[in-house]
Order: structure tokens, then C-alpha cells, then sequence
């Protein structure tokens, strides 16, 4: 019989729910960073969860529906206790077409129920614990994108209201609306935007952080290296700090990196979700681990105390602002609420 343990817990915001201080995201495991296997996808979700995960992290658009359906099968042959236990985290509105285009976002309120009717479908749940549109679309006033989620809350589809990737304005605009459990952004040593605007206002609005790409992406797992050959597909493919010279100068920051995690012992990934943790108590970093070695080692980050030693080491190492290259390509920055 497997016993699940339980991890150190966090609450998202003031009026989310409490959950792992890892979240595991899932994308990967449908979309964007070439082939996954399915059985090590489903038997990494499962180990996450028996190691007492809670937060799982999706997008009805990862693989069209793939991911959600990922997750379903991965929770119907999971213990009961480590299902019962596990929380859902889901964004929508991305219009995608049959090649694997991305054409924007709707934000429309009967959109979002529309959305809502197909994950609840394929992740065969009668609700989702917390559901976001991926980007604010820009034709369709936030307040009613987040009103029509209320709604599917007062009719119990939806526990909990998050958005993603949305700047100062839009939070203050949507809490005026409902309650935010929590904001999804990037967040990570060498993407530390949020820190100047956004971050400060969630706090004051009681909202949480779900931090993605806390390791860029794997550019800062201390796995990436300068000759890698990327796999058809791969998102990395067009990211522009994994393009010829900014990808030089943001391993070389790696390489610095990696000489503080040696000398305490430590992986460089693990040095860089142990700094995600020590941002704040209302943070909770996903981590994109698709294999289930890359699991334990990111949850090892769980056991990494930074002092205020190792933190100015840190940031020795990674100066805010070092990294070369934007997030994101220029046209999908563009979609970026938080950018603007």
C-alpha cells in the first residue's frame, strides 16, 4: 500500500486554498519541449503526489486537451488518498489552430463558460479548484472575465478565481470584481519583473504568486548545455534567451550560479527553486519536471535553507536584470498583460 507524505504548505492568498509549496506544473508533459512519454508522465504525477504534491498545474490548450486528459488518467490510477488531496489548477481562453498555432485569447463571458463545460469533461471532475485565463484579453474588459468565473464559482464548477501573466491595474480591477486567490507569472532569478509593480500589489490585495518558469525553462537547471539540440517543436527553439549569444552569456551566469550551489552542497536547480521559496511565504513556485529524477531533485529544494550569506552570493552571481534575451518572442510578449 503507498503512503503519501505530506510537503511544507502555503496558502494562495488570502482566499485560495492551502496547497504543497511546489506546485507541479504539467505542461511539458503534452506541449512545447518535444516528445513525453506518457507512462513516465503519469508515473511522475504520481510520484509527485505521493510525495505529497497537491498543486497541479494545467492549460485546457497544452497538447489541445492532451494535458487535462494526461491528468485525468494519472489521478483515476492514483491512491485514493493522494486523488483526494489534489488540487487543480487550470487556465483557458488561448485559441489554438489544428497545426499548433496560437491565433489569441477570448475572454468572452460566454467563452469562459464554454471553456469550463470542456475541462470539467476531460478532466472528468465536477469542479476545478482554481481557473485563470491564460492572457487578459484585450477586447473583453477583465471585469467580465472575472465575473463569469464567479459565477461558475456560485455554481460550484469553480472553487477559487486566479488570473496569469496580468499587470497592477488588472489585479486591483479584477479584486474589485471578486476575490484572487492567486496571480501565475513568471517568476525566477533571471525574470524578476514583477518585483518593481505587481508583486507589491498583490500583497496588498491579498493575492498569491504561482511562480512559473522558476528554472527559465531549464535554461537555469544546471542541465542545459551550450551544444544541446533541440527537438522539432520546441518552444526553446525561438525563446530569445536560448538564441546564440544571449544563450552564452545566461549559461555563463549558470556557470556562476552553480558555483554557489557547489559549494553548499546543493544542485543548481535546487539553488534556484531554494531562492523562488525564500521570495516570500505567499509564493508557490511550480516546478515543469516531466521525468521523475527531475522530480525528487526539485523537491530536494524543500531541504535548502539560504541564508542571508548565501542569498548576496546569489544575487552576486545573478544580478537582477542580467539576463540577455526577453522572455518571451516580441509577438507573444505583446500578449503579456504584466509587460505593459
Amino acid at each position: 500500500m503507498t503512503t503519501t507524505t505530506s510537503l511544507p504548505t502555503r496558502s494562495l492568498g488570502t482566499t485560495g486554498p492551502t496547497v504543497s509549496a511546489l506546485g507541479l506544473g504539467c505542461m511539458g508533459m503534452s506541449a512545447l519541449y518535444g516528445e513525453a512519454d506518457r507512462a513516465e508522465s503519469i508515473a511522475t504525477i504520481h510520484a509527485a503526489l505521493d510525495a505529497g504534491v497537491t498543486l497541479l498545474d494545467t492549460g485546457d490548450f497544452y497538447g489541445m486537451g492532451h494535458n487535462e486528459l494526461l491528468i485525468n488518467e494519472a489521478l483515476r490510477t492514483a491512491p485514493a488518498a493522494a486523488r483526494e488531496r489534489a488540487l487543480t489548477s487550470v487556465k483557458f481562453g488561448a485559441l489554438r489552430t489544428v497545426e499548433g498555432g496560437f491565433t489569441g485569447y477570448d475572454g468572452r463571458p460566454a467563452a469562459v463558460k464554454n471553456f469550463a463545460a470542456y475541462s470539467l469533461q476531460r478532466l472528468g471532475t465536477d469542479h476545478i479548484d482554481i481557473y485563470r485565463i491564460a492572457r487578459v484579453d484585450p477586447d473583453v474588459p477583465i471585469e467580465e472575465t472575472v465575473g463569469a468565473i464567479a459565477e461558475l464559482v456560485e455554481a460550484g464548477h469553480v472553487r477559487h478565481i486566479g488570473l496569469s501573466e496580468a499587470g497592477a491595474d488588472t489585479l486591483r480591477r479584477a479584486a474589485a470584481v471578486a476575490p484572487i486567490a492567486d496571480l501565475q507569472i513568471e517568476y525566477s532569478l533571471i525574470s524578476r519583473g514583477i518585483e518593481e509593480k505587481i508583486l507589491p500589489t498583490a500583497r496588498e490585495l491579498g493575492i498569491g504568486i504561482t511562480a512559473y518558469g522558476v528554472l527559465s525553462r531549464g535554461l537555469i537547471s544546471g542541465h542545459f548545455t551550450r551544444d544541446r539540440e533541440l527537438a522539432p517543436g520546441d518552444f526553446r527553439g525561438m525563446s530569445p534567451r536560448f538564441q546564440g549569444e544571449n544563450l552564452t552569456r545566461n549559461l555563463d551566469l549558470v556557470d556562476r550560479l552553480r558555483a554557489v550551489a557547489e559549494a553548499k552542497g546543493v544542485t543548481v536547480a535546487q539553488t534556484a527553486i531554494a531562492w523562488a521559496l525564500s521570495r516570500g511565504e505567499d509564493i508557490v513556485p511550480l516546478v515543469g519536471a516531466r521525468r521523475r529524477d527531475r522530480l525528487a531533485e526539485a523537491l530536494g529544494a524543500l531541504d535548502v535553507t539560504l541564508d542571508a550569506a548565501d542569498l548576496a552570493a546569489i544575487e552576486a552571481a545573478v544580478p537582477a536584470d542580467a539576463a540577455a534575451g526577453a522572455r518571451y518572442p516580441e509577438a507573444q510578449m505583446a500578449h503579456l498583460d504584466s509587460e505593459h
